[in-house]
């Protein structure tokens, strides 16, 4: 089953954050930015015209536009660091009869981990809960997940932003926040666009991760939701905003290459860093390489100045 871009309507979806960390776990040597109060970091994905990862660039291939102004890259970094994963379930009333799919999609990421990597679980309906803290080597959900019944409302921008704030403070590793639903919020205070915000405020990518039948996969002849839904634009966008991704995936084999292929994209993130202008508020950012063959994925902007937007 081909992996496409999100543009079906009514689709189930599992969401992924992940954040390019500027440091390195214990095991490899630590990469750490230089010191400055103004020095904004910001992770990369680069892809050839077939895409393939595209590995062995430098600093001197990529261009940072910071508010349409060229920005010298300070500081760069290639090495390969530990993953650190925070997994945020859907288990309002809407996933009834979804969740197995959503608790098979996290299986596969977990599959996908090294020895080294760490996950942790959270659940959300209105509320967030951390149903086991990160640990390394995790390759099962917890047990509790699979006798849970999907009840009530849901705040999923709300919940998002809430697990991409909590894993954002783990150091050391290239960290990630996957979230499975559906994609229906009924409860959240934070818009799309305010998530975005708080994502890309601390470079978060967000991945967009449909775990569909293939009647409703837009990749396929059987389709029957090729319109634009309500729900995909606002996900899609955000993925698109924070540097992210959006995949659509109808079979378990299909769902263990999008989530081995999110893995592989957290470990080929370039990381660099440059000296803000210093002027407050949200810059715009766009990174690019100079190579026009080639196709770069990174935050859309960042926040200087003052404190970055949050969930509270």
């Amino acid at each position: 089953m081909a992996l496409v871009n999100f543009n079906a309507a009514g689709v189930r979806l599992a969401v992924v954050i992940g954040i390019g960390s500027a440091t390195l776990g214990a095991q490899a040597p630590v990469a750490t930015f230089k010191a400055g109060i103004d020095l904004v970091s910001v992770s990369a994905v680069v892809r050839d015209h077939k895409g393939r990862f595209v590995q062995n660039l430098s600093a001197r291939d990529f261009e940072i536009l910071d508010g349409g102004e060229l920005r010298t890259i300070s500081d760069f970094r290639v090495d390969r660091a530990g993953v650190s994963v925070g997994l945020l379930f859907d288990v309002s009333g809407s996933m009834e009869g979804t969740l197995p799919i959503a608790r098979e999609a996290g299986a596969h990421l977990l599959s996908w981990l090294e020895p080294q990597d760490e996950a942790a679980v959270f659940t959300f309906d209105t509320r967030l809960n951390q149903l086991l803290p990160f640990t390394t080597g995790l390759k099962a959900l917890p047990e509790e997940m699979a006798t849970m019944t999907p009840f009530g409302a849901t705040s999923l921008h709300d919940a998002i932003a809430r697990t991409a704030e909590r894993v954002g403070k783990r150091e050391g590793r290239r960290r990630a926040v996957v979230v499975f639903t559906d994609g229906r919020d009924t409860s959240s205070r934070l818009t799309p666009t305010q998530v975005s915000s708080i994502a890309s405020s601390i470079d978060v990518p967000v991945y967009v991760f449909a775990v569909v039948p293939s009647i409703d996969n837009p990749s396929t002849e059987y389709s029957t939701n090729w319109g634009t839904s309500s729900l995909a634009g606002p996900l899609n966008d955000l993925a698109a905003s924070t540097g992210g991704h959006a995949f659509v995936a109808s079979t378990p084999a299909a769902r263990s290459a999008a989530a081995r292929q999110i893995v592989d994209e957290l470990r080929h993130q370039y990381l660099m860093a440059f000296e803000s202008s210093g002027k407050s508020g949200w810059h715009p950012l766009v990174v690019r390489a100079r190579k026009k063959d080639l196709t770069v994925r990174a935050r859309s902007g960042y926040v200087a100045g003052q404190s970055r937007p949050n969930s509270d």
